[in-house]
């Protein structure tokens, strides 16, 4: 048998952008002796799973709990459906360093061995890899994942993302935008680069576009500072000083900055405004209080100092902006106060590309399923790292 996923992997490599579905499953039934292949992708709020090639197809897998697809979605392992003429459905995740993207279906006239499945798996992982640079010249997999139109605010938002999850070495992280298809200026940002992780979220004000060409240009203004090799401090304060002298303090932008050591398990964190920490550890979730700065852009040369705190492996941490933890619809008490925290804990046996999920989950229900009022962004960190050194201080 001819290996699939080497085979795949040169295929895709000379086929156009829009057509990696088709040259996989064309590769899939010579290599396989597949006799159907679906590329499904994960809409924007992760709510479903929809046909590349068919996407407006009313029949598009939805994430039930009890749904193949999605226990093979939420599992990132390969999950077999046996159908009653024998006929096998491998369901395979499509992922690129911890980004869930979608599943790959690959049906086979009977059950496969463990080597098939293997084979399968690592083909679905050169698809993956494939979608994800073709996404740049190709608006296809991007119309398949959504369910309505986007504005055009929400347009800005997820086009400046750098994904919504990434794996790198001891570290799980996972975001998630709300509302997915209308979000104006909350957003958040990361980098991974040798030992170090740096994330940033933002809590941005106003609304519309005029709020998402605010957070684009203080996204990009940190990106510069950091891909210059700026340390959290100079990216906060050139971004706080472009974000002046181009509003002269009328707008500013409430950030949070963030750089994980993952090899000693420390946090190092600028806290310009109003998005919050927490940290699950052992069942309990507490807040991480740091010393509030200004938030960037309300006066010019404004200066920012760097706070310390250390992780423990098995922590995590969930960042969320005001739209999450002070979201207070009719008379209820804001979400921040218990429900988030009751929320945060049912996550415990979930990753983190679940968790953002589960808390997104429980706050639309606290809205009793009610539009939101504000943006939300949820972050969640996992840091499963054994090996800390030196002195940082407490919290």
């Amino acid at each position: 048998m001819p290996e699939a996923s080497g085979s795949v992997s040169r295929a895709l490599r000379t086929a156009p952008p829009d057509q990696v579905a088709e040259t996989a499953d064309a590769v899939l039934r010579q290599t396989l002796g597949a006799t159907r292949t679906e590329v499904f992708v994960a809409d924007y709020r992760a709510s479903g799973l929809w046909p590349v090639r068919e996407p407006d197809r009313p029949d598009g897998v939805r994430l039930r709990s009890d749904g193949v697809a999605q226990r093979c979605f939420s599992s990132q392992q390969p999950v077999l459906d046996i159908v009653d003429d024998g006929r096998c459905r491998a369901y395979l995740p499509l992922s690129v360093w911890g980004e869930r993207l979608g599943v790959l279906m690959v049906e086979l006239p009977a059950a496969p061995d463990a080597a098939t499945v293997e084979e399968a798996r690592d083909a679905a992982g050169e698809v993956a890899m494939a979608m994800r640079a073709a996404d740049r010249e190709t608006d296809r997999y991007r119309r398949a994942r959504r369910r309505e139109r986007l504005s055009m605010a929400a347009e800005m938002q997820w086009d400046l993302l750098p994904g919504r999850s990434v794996r790198h070495g001891d570290v799980l992280l996972a975001g998630q935008l709300e509302p997915a298809y209308t979000v104006g200026g909350d957003h958040f940002d990361w980098s991974v680069d040798g030992d170090r992780l740096t994330v940033t979220v933002l809590n941005g004000t106003g609304s519309g576009l005029a709020a998402s060409m605010l957070t684009a240009m203080t996204v990009n203004a940190m990106r510069n500072a950091r891909r210059s090799g700026g340390s959290l401090v100079e990216q906060a304060e050139l971004a706080s000083d472009t974000i002046f002298y181009q509003h002269r303090g009328n707008r500013h932008v409430a950030t949070l900055l963030l750089e994980l050591d993952d090899r000693r398990g420390v946090v190092r964190a600028v806290d310009a405004g109003s998005p919050h920490v927490l940290r699950l550890r052992g069942g309990r979730v507490t807040r991480v209080t740091l010393d509030q700065q200004l938030p960037l852009g309300m006066f010019a040369e404004t200066r920012y100092d760097v706070q310390e705190f250390p992780l423990e492996p098995g922590d995590r941490l969930f960042v969320v902006s005001d739209g999450v933890y002070a979201a207070e619809p009719g008379d209820q008490e804001p979400y921040g106060v218990r429900a988030m925290a009751r929320s945060m804990r049912s996550t415990r046996l979930q990753p983190a590309t679940e968790a953002v999920g589960t808390v997104m989950r429980e706050l639309h229900a606290y809205h009793a399923d009610a539009d939101l009022r504000d943006d939300a962004v949820v972050v969640c960190l996992d840091w499963h790292g054994s090996d800390r050194s030196g002195d940082s201080a407490g919290q």
